[in-house]
């Protein structure tokens, strides 16, 4: 499962790409508004700063718009995504944009028909989002095991990103289901490198060898 990091932080982005874990990053709105700073200026600093795909959201809810901004923003650079929410407008544009080799990521899915319909649509990616379905008491793990196996029963290609992902017991369930990418919160993935058996072994190995030494 390859980690994308979902904040449109180019700080904090810097700080784990050193780490060698970071695929790519997912933006949205809020994140961009979040940052203090246009998506003009963040998105071209994140594509250069990570190998893999980087969503950059539209803003406009209908074809036409979507479309427009859609090219405005493939042009920043080759791993841009463009993200579009599962409305019928966006699988419209999401058609149009497949058809000219632009690459998609429909957002805000919340169902297996949601994200067939996305697929079918031309989608590279589709993004369940796991944390909100938690909020209104439905398993959003669950959705993410059953498109990843619904899309492998019918050859379908499109990726799969867990998204809204709200702890390490998120990511360590989708790890488990076969999703092809995690997008996950800086604050998540921080968490996810400790462990209090860790730091005991360290201190006790590195106590052991000063000892060694008297």
């Amino acid at each position: 499962m390859k980690i994308f990091m979902d904040t449109a932080n180019v700080d904090e982005i810097k700080q784990y790409v050193d780490w060698g874990v970071v695929y790519g990053v997912t933006t949205n709105p809020s994140l961009i508004a979040k940052s203090g700073r246009t998506q003009a200026e963040v998105i071209p600093e994140i594509a250069a700063l990570v190998s893999g795909p980087v969503s950059a959201e539209v803003i406009s809810t209908e074809c036409a718009g979507m479309i427009e901004e859609a090219r405005k923003l493939a042009k920043i650079a080759e791993n841009v995504v463009i993200k579009i929410p599962c409305i019928p407008e966006g699988l419209k544009a999401v058609k149009i944009l497949s058809a000219e080799g632009i690459k998609t990521n429909v957002t805000l899915v919340f169902s297996m028909s949601q994200a067939l319909l996305a697929a079918r649509a031309g989608a590279t990616f589709v993004s369940p989002f796991i944390g909100r379905l938690d909020d209104i008491g439905q398993d959003g793990v669950q959705l993410v095991d059953n498109i990843v196996k619904s899309f492998k029963l019918y050859g379908i290609e499109t990726e799969v990103i867990a998204a809204s992902i709200r702890n390490i017991e998120h990511v360590e369930k989708v790890m488990l289901t076969g999703c092809q990418i995690a997008t996950i919160p800086t604050k998540v993935l921080a968490q996810m490198i400790n462990h209090q058996l860790t730091d005991k072994g360290l201190a006790q190995f590195m106590a052991d060898y000063q000892n060694s030494l008297k």
